[in-house]
């Protein structure tokens, strides 16, 4: 059987010096930064998800917090990886869904980068909450932790790609003033999400907006925009 030492094992292997210490340096773990504290192994995404696509049927459930409860980033994101693998399996029955969703709630504190957010989010609690009530995502949004607001807006990415925006622009309009930087690109990036499928709707949302927005969120929202427009926006 597989277990969270196994996985630990393989991802060991993989791991690099040099690479640990540029990826320490991108994902901000110095004092002070958002992710102060987090380790690395140096290992790269496609190398954990070879890992992941290797061992994810055979490990229990039971297991993933062992392996999601660590310091460790690598370990995290493999865990998380190793959740949306499992989650996404087609013959998964409702019952095994809401055990795994329900596990990921449980477990928001290790999901606290952003990477870990945005493949695991929309993956897991926007496809759990597609045919749900979504009262949890506004409680998130919210939430005095960065990466549970930043959960709360990843989340509708899945609504977004099922052309139901709604969410989406409600908490966009909910996370307007947020202080920091990693929110306003998140929003910024789901509302240009909302806006490849129906311009005119992030169109709607921006006029209302755009004149309080931070002006990194306002630039991810455009990005896509002819420059005319562009310019337009960034100017008011």
């Amino acid at each position: 059987m597989t277990t969270a030492i196994t996985i630990k094992k393989e991802l060991g292997k993989l791991a690099s010096l040099k690479q640990a210490q540029i990826l320490q340096r991108f994902f901000k773990t110095g004092p002070g930064e958002y992710g102060e504290g987090d380790i690395f192994l140096g290992i790269k995404v496609p190398q954990q998800r070879q890992v992941v696509k290797k061992c994810y049927k055979d490990l229990p459930l039971s297991e993933i917090p062992k392996i999601l409860r660590t310091k460790v980033h690598e370990y995290r994101l493999a865990a998380l990886l190793i959740l949306v693998a499992k989650f996404n399996v087609k013959d998964i029955g409702a019952a095994e869904k809401k055990k795994i969703y329900d596990l990921y709630l449980k477990n928001m504190a290790f999901i606290n980068n952003w990477d870990l957010v945005d493949l695991s989010a929309p993956n897991i609690v926007g496809v759990y909450l597609l045919d749900k009530p979504r009262e949890i995502l506004y409680k998130l949004a919210k939430s005095k932790d960065l990466w549970e607001r930043r959960i709360a807006i990843l989340a509708t990415f899945t609504f977004i790609r099922d052309n139901d925006f709604k969410d989406t622009l409600r908490i966009a309009k909910t996370l307007l003033h947020d202080e920091h930087d990693l929110i306003h690109k998140a929003v910024g990036w789901m509302l240009r999400e909302v806006g490849k499928r129906d311009q005119d709707a992030e169109e709607k949302f921006l006029r209302a907006h755009y004149q309080v927005m931070p002006r990194t969120m306002l630039r991810y929202a455009i990005e896509r925009f002819e420059e005319k427009k562009r310019k337009y926006y960034m100017k008011k």
